[in-house]
């Protein structure tokens, strides 16, 4: 196994003392919550990145489990779903005991509406008997998420909480509210374009929310440490408030938001029919039900606690943004992470992640062995990143990194 070489890492990457703050209220939120009630990282552009074949065994962070399902679908050999945030495959195991025991119908209401009428009894009698012990106590005490009439699920948990924070402010703004369900409504550029132009962006954009939404407190309930917020701010002049505009600029003005699932569900706090992830989708609901879900297999863990538990050669890795704050926050252990991920890589594995940088900076320092540095070491298709990105729904990331590792 390779040695790290830590010691050429720049100082400019060691935690200041307001990133050692910040990493004790952001672990303090984190350890006790989930913090994404569905994925914001868009597998469509995932699924043409990954190219992912019947032989294929993938590491994904698990997230809200959306995107794992996704994979499933395109039938690689293996998934192995990893977060060292129980709470994250906590919801993933309930939404693999609902493809399991559930009619579409029901399993649709769930997760579709983000609500369902019946939904104690159907956990009680149903569900629970399909969970990990840490996961029945967790949904033991938050049934209601799903069962209340005044809500949706959607709007629970740390990034729920935001989501919630949007719909109360639209509906003390009537004409904003109206405004943005036409928009959402719409069926071709042209007349987002108006709609966003005309009624949208006057009301949306003031003083108030550029505060707001710079504060690191949302910030944090949305997943953002300190760290990575510096890493926005050096990409937008107009800092965080700037880069946000930006990006629901884009998205409104420039991407079909008929199949736009993202942005529907957290504005709207549910999906439709024809605007929802793939695996909301009845035909491949029952193909997920006949064995596609059994491929998917759960690890409470660090990636890289996982990755020197086992040798079994990994094809694909899906590793989301998490480097970003581990670049500052844990300099060593991104080390130690880089040195797993190519010690389990198969031959020409594939690596995808994501960024607040265009380019991150943590790939020109991070070294593994006497073989230079990652930059050096993989092999990046940044012309196929650089074609897919502009197809992102969500469009929060402005990096998109395709790598491979040595042949």
């Amino acid at each position: 196994m390779p040695a790290i070489q830590s010691a050429s890492r720049p100082a400019a990457t060691r935690p200041s003392l307001r990133d050692r703050v910040d990493q004790k209220i952001f672990n303090a939120i984190w350890s006790r919550s989930l913090v994404y009630n569905t994925c914001w990282e868009d597998p469509a552009v995932d699924r043409v990145a990954l190219g992912l074949g019947a032989d294929d065994h993938v590491l994904v962070i698990t997230s809200a489990g959306c995107n794992a399902l996704d994979y499933a679908l395109q039938g690689p050999r293996r998934i192995d779903c990893v977060d060292a945030n129980p709470r994250q495959n906590a919801l993933l195991e309930l939404k693999l005991a609902g493809i399991r025991a559930l009619s579409f119908e029901d399993f649709y209401a769930i997760f579709g509406d983000g609500h369902h009428g019946d939904f104690e009894r159907l956990y009680r009698t149903r569900l629970r008997a399909h969970l990990t012990p840490f996961a029945r106590d967790w949904w033991d005490r938050h049934t209601h998420w799903f069962a209340s009439t005044r809500g949706s699920f959607y709007f629970h948990g740390l990034s729920g909480l935001v989501a919630r924070g949007v719909r109360a402010w639209f509906r003390a703004q009537p004409r904003l509210r109206v405004a943005m369900f036409d928009l959402l409504a719409a069926r071709d550029l042209d007349t987002q374009r108006r709609i966003y132009d005309q009624h949208v962006a006057p009301l949306l954009w003031n003083r108030a929310v550029n505060w707001t939404i710079s504060r690191q407190l949302v910030m944090n309930l949305l997943g953002v440490p300190h760290p990575q917020r510096r890493l926005v701010e050096a990409e937008h002049a107009d800092g965080v408030s700037g880069f946000i505009r930006e990006a629901v600029q884009y998205v409104f003005r420039e991407l079909p938001l008929a199949d736009n699932y993202f942005w529907r569900v957290y504005l709207t706090g549910r999906y439709a029919p024809d605007c929802c992830p793939e695996y909301l989708k009845r035909a491949n609901f029952e193909r997920l039900k006949a064995g596609l879900a059994d491929r998917i297999h759960l690890h409470t863990a660090t990636v890289t606690s996982f990755l020197q538990g086992g040798d079994a050669p990994i094809s694909r890795f899906v590793l989301l943004d998490h480097m970003d704050w581990m670049a500052s926050y844990h300099p060593a252990a991104l080390d130690e992470e880089w040195e797993a991920i190519l010690a389990r890589a198969a031959p020409g594995a594939r690596v995808l992640l994501r960024s607040a940088q265009s380019r991150p900076a943590w790939l020109d320092q991070v070294r593994v062995g006497a073989g230079g540095t990652l930059r050096e070491r993989l092999a990046f298709d940044e012309a196929r990143a650089a074609a897919l990105q502009p197809h992102d729904r969500v469009h929060t990331y402005p990096g998109f990194v395709i790598a491979d590792a040595p042949a």
